[in-house]
């Protein structure tokens, strides 16, 4: 099969997603085709059967803002017609999900008829898609596309609340490829960072205000009232600043280290001792599910669908969102016994197996073949 598969290129959950779930098909012999405006930023081509298109917008003077969703259409026309894909796959509502739908009226008018099957991620109907501006699009683009998925029941739940749609969704979970994280912790890198044999906390975030990643520092300082701990900060965004300055302030601001964007943090993330996640709304927990494929327990608010990926009590404890004393006292309890610290690793592992990448591709590969049969019916 010749897939055509549109996202954002940058660290964000649904661009790596995407980026993975284009190259597990290509493992399986299918031709996926990337378009976007930059090339996706964990993208490796496999076996020749992996290509990305540029969708590159001219910086005309006319235009106070660049049309880049007519360019993308005009691009999505171009590579469906002469790459000969038999569908298109959008991640991210907006505005992926509008322009599959007029290059599929463009191509239809040239006598090709393209599938457009769009997956809803969480911030494109939570955050961005309640903008009262982009609701008849986003509706209007839900119900024209061939399919539709939505990453966790919570998302799926939310799509119906926010807007007026009738069709069905269907859920199918993010997902990661278990076996090409590291299961046990790189000893240098442990001594780099805890060099005393420090407990190690982990986050990683775009550092928006949603993730409360001040929160994650307030843990960070109680938990440290009663272990030596070190916290390690990945990724940034706009509240990086601020709570790097709140960081500055505490009496342990040596022992709270911010590395910026890594690319692929596996190796950092299996070196940890526990993942700290403290976010207002999550529609899936992406990055508690990487901590988990590392083998490393979760302590997290109970919000979205992080419920559906961290088990309480097995792989990870949950608690309302802004109880810092709670998610202290969790950390405590886990991280203070090697007994209890061990069997929550292990169930965190054993948790992640379900959300790998071969339990979770073959229900992709079901609806683009249910997608196709449809299209040609």
């Amino acid at each position: 099969m010749r897939i055509g598969i549109v996202c954002y290129p940058t660290f964000g959950g649904s661009g790596v997603v995407a980026t993975e779930l284009g190259m597990a098909l290509a493992r399986k012999g299918h031709v996926v085709h990337f378009i976007s405006y930059d090339r996706p930023v964990r993208l490796e081509d496999v076996e020749g059967r992996v290509h990305y298109h540029e969708v590159r917008v001219s910086d005309y003077p006319l235009f106070d803002y660049p049309p880049y969703e007519l360019v993308l259409t005009s691009k999505l026309v171009d590579v469906a017609q002469h790459e000969g894909l038999d569908l298109l796959h959008v991640h991210y509502a907006i505005p992926h999900a509008s322009a599959a739908w007029m290059a599929q009226r463009i191509l239809a008018a040239r006598g090709i008829f393209i599938p457009f099957i769009t997956t809803l991620h969480g911030t494109d109907i939570t955050l961005v898609g309640r903008d009262p501006s982009f609701e008849p699009v986003i509706t209007f683009s839900i119900e024209r596309s061939s399919a539709v998925t939505a990453v966790s029941e919570s998302l799926k739940r939310d799509t119906y609340t926010h807007f007026p749609v009738k069709r069905d969704i269907q859920v199918i979970p993010n997902f990661v490829c278990v076996d090409t994280y590291r299961h046990t912790a790189d000893q240098a890198l442990r001594q780099r960072y805890a060099p005393k044999g420090e407990k190690l906390l982990v986050h990683i975030s775009n550092f928006r205000p949603v993730k409360r990643v001040e929160d994650v520092l307030r843990v960070f300082q109680r938990l440290r009232e009663h272990l030596p701990v070190r916290l390690l900060f990945m990724g940034d965004g706009p509240d990086r600043q601020r709570v790097e300055n709140l960081a500055r302030q505490c009496s342990a601001h040596e022992d709270v280290l911010f590395l910026g964007k890594i690319t692929r943090p596996e190796d950092l993330l299996a070196s940890g001792d526990l993942f700290v996640l403290t976010s207002e709304a999550e529609s899936f927990g992406l990055a508690a599910l990487e901590a988990m494929a590392c083998r490393v327990p979760v302590v997290s608010t109970n919000t979205g669908g992080t419920p559906e990926v961290v088990e309480h009590g097995v792989s990870g404890l949950l608690s309302p969102v802004g109880d810092v004393a709670t998610m202290a006292a969790n950390a405590l309890h886990i991280l203070g016994d090697p007994a209890t610290h061990e069997r929550f690793r292990e169930g965190a592992f054993a948790r992640a197996h379900l959300f790998d990448v071969h339990a979770v591709l073959p229900r992709y590969e079901a609806l683009y073949d249910a997608v196709r049969q449809t299209a040609h019916a």
